[in-house]
Formats: structure tokens, sequence, C-alpha cells
């Protein structure tokens, strides 16, 4: 059990002024593994004060200070990353071997590329008569989401500080556990007090009211597309910059040259990774009818064969849904996809073999699946994979564009010029051909409803900046 009963605010943790706290179930034991106090308006006041004091010392910190911070943070990351993971393994339900390499590797890395930036980044650039000067945007609000826990709250914070920001953080209450552990590490470098500050509790309550203060300037939030609304509507009346990751629903298209075999194979993981929670999957497959057949039978047997279970066991391909909501929400998309009718492949309702308890569904992959249908045009946000057909590229694009999302995508062919070309017509944020590997230097974020604004890489850092013109 790892009980919270303070807030970090102001370079110090204090008692949190709301009433109640926030359990946190393990999703695959459904057994309370912790919990974090419900933070109150007063806590948020407290802790925005708090930063808004901090601003000044921090935005005047030399770029050598900063680096500094930042070294040490990502440092102290890489030396509890044993115990971040398994405290995000037991969170989210997230298979270990993940946990370790991208819920807490990739951060670690990330927030070691935003130190290295800054021994080259330009502050100042003059043009004509004017010289431009960048500097930091002012106190920020983090409302990160419980999927990828740390990474979302390190894509913001490390940019934030790089930057000269000040900031507080409301965690998932889903999965807040690793924030009050950050807290911990944070406060253990050398960080000025009130630049960091961790307000737990819940969206509607301390999201909407850091979305709407008065003394934040703004406001990154990560998560649902419906939740991502709802945080602009209530920044909008103080005209705060605001910046969404929200949903997806990206499409993986394979070209009539693709190599069938490989695109089968490779799919699977594009839809799968994190146990399907993740908003970049690729969970359209769109592929020539001429490899229906091929690609379904491969898709069919290795599915079938994907292991869901524990998530601290060798060989777990698959771990449980975040929570009991988020399982009955993907069993019952599983559910309508049956009964509109797509190829059930494989999988479908009901828990895996084996298991009777834990918020585990089955991974499933559906073939034959129209336009019209629900699991076509809705993020589902667990392990289904969807797949359609098409008899021209034309086709393919206008399929692969047939989305309010534009998060991510990808692209298969031998001929890479062709597939880039392809790429440079869907309208998403990212595009990987033929498997491309992440890049956390490159910018992350969405087109159309999958939101604004971008992550990690040079372009995270400029949305944390303003320019401002000098005239001579």
């Amino acid at each position: 059990m790892m009980q919270r009963n303070s807030l970090y605010i102001g370079g110090e943790w204090v008692d949190a002024t709301g009433n109640g706290t926030i359990e946190v179930i393990n999703p695959a034991t459904e057994q309370i593994i912790g919990s974090v106090p419900v933070g109150s308006s007063d806590d948020v006041n407290a802790a925005v004060a708090a930063a808004k004091a901090a601003f000044p010392i921090w935005q005047s910190s030399t770029c050598e200070e900063r680096i500094s911070v930042l070294n040490q943070l990502s440092a102290a990351l890489k030396e509890n990353t044993e115990e971040l993971a398994q405290t995000i393994t037991a969170e989210v339900g997230t298979p270990i071997d993940y946990s370790r390499m991208a819920m807490v590797g990739t951060p670690r890395v990330v927030t070691r590329s935003y130190a290295k930036m800054l021994e080259n980044f330009e502050w100042e650039e003059q043009v004509r008569n004017s010289l431009l000067v960048k500097e930091p945007v002012g106190i920020c609000a983090f409302i990160t989401p419980w999927n990828f826990p740390l990474h979302q709250i390190i894509g913001k914070v490390a940019p934030a500080l790089a930057a000269g920001c000040t900031m507080v953080l409301k965690p998932s209450k889903e999965a807040p556990l690793n924030a009050f552990l950050l807290a911990d590490i944070i406060d253990n470098i050398d960080l000025p007090a009130g630049v960091f500050n961790l307000v737990s509790g819940h969206g509607s309550e301390v999201g909407e009211l850091l979305s709407g203060h008065p003394d934040i300037d703004m406001v990154s939030f990560t998560g649902s597309t419906g939740a991502g609304v709802q945080v602009s509507q209530a920044a909008a009346p103080t005209v705060k910059r605001v910046t969404l990751e929200l949903g997806g629903k990206s499409a993986n298209v394979a070209l009539d040259d693709a190599d069938p075999v490989l695109v089968a194979k490779k799919s699977i993981g594009a839809c799968f990774q994190n146990s399907g929670q993740t908003c970049s999957a690729l969970t359209r497959l769109i592929i020539p009818k001429s490899m229906r057949d091929d690609v379904c039978e491969i898709i069919s047997a290795r599915v079938s064969g994907y292991t869901a279970g524990d998530p601290l066991a060798d060989g777990t391909r698959c771990g449980p849904m975040v929570s009991e909501k988020q399982q009955k929400s993907v069993e019952a998309y599983i559910s309508t996809g049956i009964r509109e009718g797509a190829t059930l492949l494989a999988g479908g309702e009901g828990m895996p073999e084996g298991l009777d308890s834990g918020y585990f569904v089955k991974p499933t992959a559906f073939a034959d699946v129209t336009p019209e249908m629900t699991i076509w045009k809705e993020e589902i946000f667990g392990p289904v994979l969807v797949i359609t057909t098409y008899e021209s590229e034309e086709e393919a694009l206008q399929l692969a564009n047939d989305s309010i999302y534009g998060l991510s995508g990808g692209v298969w062919s031998t001929d890479v010029d062709r597939a880039i070309a392809f790429a440079k017509k869907m309208r998403t944020g990212q595009v990987s051909i033929n498997g491309g590997a992440f890049n956390i230097s490159a910018p992350f974020g969405g087109y159309k409803m999958s939101g604004n604004g971008r992550e990690l890489g040079i372009h995270g850092l400029e949305e944390f900046l303003e320019v401002k013109a000098i005239q001579q």
C-alpha cells in the first residue's frame, strides 16, 4: 500500500484541505494498492501562488542551471527505474518489461534531450531592426492521463523547466502514484521551491479550477477529446494558451506492393502496445483486397495466441484494462462489432481463457469492417484491431483520412518514396514508414479532433515560449 496524505506545494509536503481520498486499484488483481488526497480550491490556489512566486526566480535562471536540473532529474529517473516501473504496472496494468522501457526509460531520455537542447538553443534573433527574444510563457497547469502516466508528465515538465516556466501538475486519478514518486525525486534535486507543484484530485474539480485560473498562463492537457473540449471552454474566458493531445483512430495502410506477411505481423503490435491503451495506436488496418485472405489468416492465428494475463509474469503480451469502466467500454465495442456484422477473426466477448478476475478483455481482431460501423469510427482504447480493404490507392487514402481524428498513421511499401508521397497526403500528425521507430526528438501531436500543439523535440520546447519583438 502506498498511502499519500500530502500534496507537494511550494517545495514542501503539506496537508491537503480537500475532503476524502482517491483509492488506486490494481487492474490485474482488483485490489486497492494505494490512495492520494483530494485537493480543494484552496490547494489549487496555494499551488498556483507558489508557482507564481517562484516564476521570477526560475525565469531568470541560467541555461547552465536548467541543464543541471534536467540532468539531475534524468539520472534520478534512471536510478529509480524499478520502483517507478513496478508502480506504473500496478496502477495501469502495463506488462513490466514495457513499463521499464517505455514508461520510465522514454521519460528519462526525453528529460536528457531537453538538457542537450539547451546547450545550443538560440534565445535571441535579429530580424532587420527588430530583436526577437524568446521568453517563458509563465505559470503552467498540466493535466495528464493514466495510460502513459509518467511519460505524459515528463513530456510537459521537462520542456517547461527548460523554457523557464513554473508549473502545477494534476495527475490522473487512475494512476497518480507515479506522480507522487516523481515529486519525491524533484524534492531531492536542485530545483527552487515552487517551480514544481503537485495537486491530486478529480478533473471536474481540480482540472477545471486550474484551466480557468486567472494566474495560469498556459494549460497543457492530454486525455479524451471530450475532456479536452471542457478544458478549452474553462480556459477561454482568461484567453490563456491551451495545448491539447487528444484521441486517435489512426490508419495503418499497406500499399499494393507491400509484403503481406510483414504487414500482418507488425500491425498487431502497432495496435496492441500497452494493451491497446495508446492514443497513437494504429487501430485501423487498410489493405488491398488481394491481400485480404493472407493478412487475415496470419492475424487470426497470431492474435489468438496473444498472451493476456498477469503483467508481472514473463511472456505476458497484454495486460488488463486500467479500470472496470474501461473494461466494460471495450467489451461493449467488441459486442457492437459482432452485432453490426464485422467478421470476428480472433478474440471476442468475455474474459481471456484462464482468467476469472482482473479487468481483462480478449485481444480481438475484426475483418470486413466498413466505414459505417461504430468500431471503424470511434476510439476503442483497447486491444481491438479493425481491418478493411480497398481497390485503388485513391480509395485507400480516402479511407485513411475518414476520421474525425488525425494523430498517427502508418504506410507500408517496398518503395519508400511512394510510401512517403502517400504519407504526405494523410491528415495526421505523425506517420511511420514500414514501421519506422518512434523518435523522441520529433514533434508529437495531432490534426483535427486529435488536438492542437506539439510535444517533444524543439517544437515541444517552443510551446512554452513567448516571442517578444524589440524594435531599434
